[in-house]
């Protein structure tokens, strides 16, 4: 893994550094402590280091953050057991080095992965800094390449059979959002009558789902490494990874690419708006040859992801107007539009279905 580092005091806040490196010492041959340490940018909330042995050697660090965690968040042990499974795929993955499962080295899990040359691109300022106008087609095309490797993966053969249930995986989504939406109802002090029909509908016309694969959760280009000849070099976050639908991952992941023939606005700051990028059709066509999925129910999977995002902003934007996190310098009519053009969103792209 790999981002710009900023250069962090001797003791990086969540590390107990001789602890970890006599640890580091033992069990990653890879690297031999003293290692000096450099935050990296970006890894969500996750304390995520570049560290460098005294041979000049890199490795990336990542344990949760600190305080009190939700269940199954930050789960370190998960992420740990997907790249060390994919890393005999063709998935780009960085190098699994070491787990530690004794939380008494530093307070928590942490593992340490090598260090991979690429750029996470969560802007169009990235885009247009670090990828130039030639490369953006090769980039969507690896983009897109690499998550119909994943998809093509046996979960069973590279020995995550039980990584989550197998059955289901929208429907269970469709509840789980679905409780959040209602719950969040009262304390953002508005509902809308379109996300209890949608939920509805996108129940009752729910496609069969295929064989369970490897389900990302959250690709797109903030979570890939990409390196210098625009490609994606390596996939990284995997903590909310499962077994799932992987047309409900196509279609998330699809999301944020523009078509024009979609008439939804794309934010002219995400990385995928610079010049240069094809439309999110062909890169689902591309899938499609790739893998030999049908295809014909993806505006399903659209629908029920963007329904799904406004199910986030919605709860987001409940603790916010419940005090629950300061809005300072959050622009909560932005939120309220956001969740409005989900949902437009996700009625549209159900329309076209022709139910």
């Amino acid at each position: 893994m790999s981002a710009a580092p900023t250069t962090t005091p001797d003791s990086p806040p969540g590390y107990d550094v001789p602890a970890v490196e006599a640890w580091i010492e033992q069990n990653v041959h890879a690297l031999s402590p003293p290692l000096r340490w450099s935050k990296l940018e970006g890894g969500h909330s996750n304390l995520t280091y570049l560290i460098e042995d005294r041979g000049g050697r890199r490795a990336v660090i990542r344990r949760p953050p600190l305080g009190e965690l939700l269940p199954k968040a930050h789960d370190m042990a998960r992420e740990w057991a997907l790249i060390s499974a994919l890393g005999s795929t063709p998935v780009p993955v960085p190098a699994a080095l070491g787990f530690c499962g004794d939380t008494s080295v530093t307070g928590a899990l942490f593992y340490v992965m090598g260090h991979v040359n690429g750029r996470p691109l969560y802007s169009a300022a990235d885009t247009e800094r670090l990828v130039p106008q030639q490369l953006r087609t090769n980039l969507a095309h690896s983009f897109i390449d690499v998550l119909a490797d994943l998809h093509a993966v046996d979960p069973d053969a590279v020995g995550l059979g039980d990584l989550g249930k197998r059955d289901s995986y929208v429907r269970r989504q469709l509840s789980t959002w679905y409780k959040s939406w209602t719950a969040s109802a009262g304390p953002a002090q508005f509902d809308d009558p379109r996300a209890h029909e949608l939920q509805r509908v996108l129940l009752a016309h729910l496609p069969e789902q295929g064989p369970a694969r490897i389900v990302h959760g959250d690709y797109g280009l903030h979570n890939c490494l990409v390196g210098s000849e625009g490609t994606v070099a390596a996939v990284v976050d995997w903590e909310i990874s499962t077994l799932g639908d992987p047309l409900a991952d196509l279609a998330y992941a699809l999301n944020p690419w523009p078509d024009p023939a979609d008439g939804v606005a794309h934010p002219a700051t995400a990385a995928t708006s610079p010049p240069g990028f094809p439309a999110r059709n062909e890169l689902a066509a591309r899938y499609a040859a790739r893998t030999g999925r049908d295809l014909s129910h993806l505006d399903y999977y659209v629908a029920f992801n963007r329904w799904k995002t406004a199910a986030i902003i919605h709860g987001v934007y409940a603790r916010y107007i419940e005090g629950k996190k300061s809005h300072q310098g959050v622009d909560l009519d932005e939120l309220r539009a956001r969740i409005d053009g989900s949902l437009s969103a996700a009625e549209a792209a159900f329309a076209r279905l022709g139910h």
